[in-house]
């Protein structure tokens, strides 16, 4: 068991973030499957299709096709993982871990990365269109899980030509579905590195859900998920944003950016964005509205709530079968997906036989260092992969 010192930090990791090279521009593909008649089996009972998935890949994939890696994304992400669009400055959401010399290393490995069902960044979801009403889906969508989220991937990877996966990264919503994908394709995986989530929500990671599905519903623009095509729910969609942000963030890092500063406005009104904090989260709500559906978000942390892998299962039965090496990483401010869970994967791994490996990382960023820790992470899975045999 490798668990990180106060003072965890590796040498070298710096230098090589300065020198990684970058992917460069990078292009956004989709595939569609699920073709009625032959639609996809979901969780709940219901069928979806047709089905498009969007995805990126970087690098170059093998002869023997054995150098490939998933990455899964959270809540808010997308396929857009690493790289930079064409005409964009914003590069994907994991770039300083993905391209030459980095963590995820693309002159060593084939990368790809997929928006998941239930999204709205190119992959089927209630935005979509539905082709039996020529309208958007909203909420006739069917429910999905994370479990309909993997097989869709699973379908991406047929797709591709991968028999079997190097390995499968990704943290928080992500991690779960590294989780579901070791239990799922135990013979298709042959490492997974589950970072900062769970096997299942607990009940305080629900109600913070709860909370910002009710501020998107009691939106007046929401119209019972029927907005498109008309002024979406913002307002709602921009707090529940906001909320969120709160639990992705610790007291300390919050502490250390923001304070008790305000803001210099001359013309403050009573209820005003007087806090730097105030006005940060209102800036990361306006900003999140721009680029992500309520409906999708609707979907989605539903889909994490209802998430519980062990389901009637001992722990010492979860990963039966499976024969994935394993890292678990979790960080030691991170109270959205405190360390506990990850503790728990790591029992449940051991106790079912795996070549299991646990490191807490020393941050202040609370769960967002996941995005954050680079270094730390660079390190951490340029050593574990280096270990996995093709």
């Amino acid at each position: 068991m490798l668990g990180a010192s106060p003072s965890f930090r590796l040498p070298g990791c710096r230098e090589l973030s300065r020198v990684a090279q970058q992917l460069g521009v990078v292009e956004t593909r989709t595939v569609t499957f699920a073709e009625p008649p032959g639609e996809m089996p979901l969780d709940s009972g219901e069928k979806l299709g047709p089905v498009t998935v969007a995805y990126e890949t970087y690098g170059t994939l093998n002869n023997s096709g054995s150098n490939a890696i998933l990455v899964t994304h959270a809540l808010s992400g997308d396929a857009h993982a690493a790289g930079y669009h064409e005409g964009e400055k914003t590069p994907g959401w994991w770039n300083d871990m993905i391209g030459p010399g980095k963590g995820l290393d693309t002159d060593k490995y084939f990368v790809i990365c997929s928006n998941v069902i239930g999204g709205c960044k190119g992959s089927t979801g209630p935005s979509s269109t539905n082709p039996k009403s020529g309208k958007p889906y909203a909420l006739t969508f069917p429910s999905i899980s994370i479990r309909d989220m993997v097989e869709a991937q699973r379908k991406l990877i047929d797709h591709l030509g991968i028999e079997n996966l190097l390995s499968v990264v990704g943290g928080s919503m992500g991690g779960m579905q590294v989780l579901q994908w070791m239990v799922s394709y135990p013979d298709r995986v042959r490492s997974a590195v589950p970072i900062a989530t769970t096997l299942k929500h607990a009940p305080q990671q629900i109600a913070f859900d709860e909370v910002g599905r009710q501020a998107i519903m009691a939106d007046v623009n929401w119209r019972d998920g029927d907005y498109y095509g008309q002024a979406p729910p913002a307002r709602g969609l921009a707090v529940a944003r906001m909320v969120g942000h709160i639990t992705y963030m610790s007291d300390t890092s919050m502490a250390q950016k923001f304070g008790r500063q305000q803001k210099s406005n001359d013309q403050k009104s009573r209820f005003g964005a007087d806090f730097e904090v105030e006005g940060y989260l209102r800036y990361r709500g306006d900003n999140f509205v721009k680029r992500f559906d309520a409906n999708s978000y609707l979907y989605i942390t539903k889909a994490m709530d209802r998430f519980d892998l062990p389901g009637s299962k001992k722990l010492s039965e979860v990963f039966r079968g499976v024969k994935a090496k394993v890292l678990v990483i979790a960080f030691k401010s991170d109270w959205l997906y405190p360390t506990y869970q990850s503790q728990e994967i790591l029992k449940a791994c051991k106790m079912n036989g795996l070549n299991a490996t646990f490191c807490e990382v020393n941050s202040t960023y609370g769960h967002d260092a996941f995005l954050l820790e680079v270094d730390e992470e660079t390190h951490l899975l340029t050593h574990f992969l280096g270990g996995v045999s093709a």
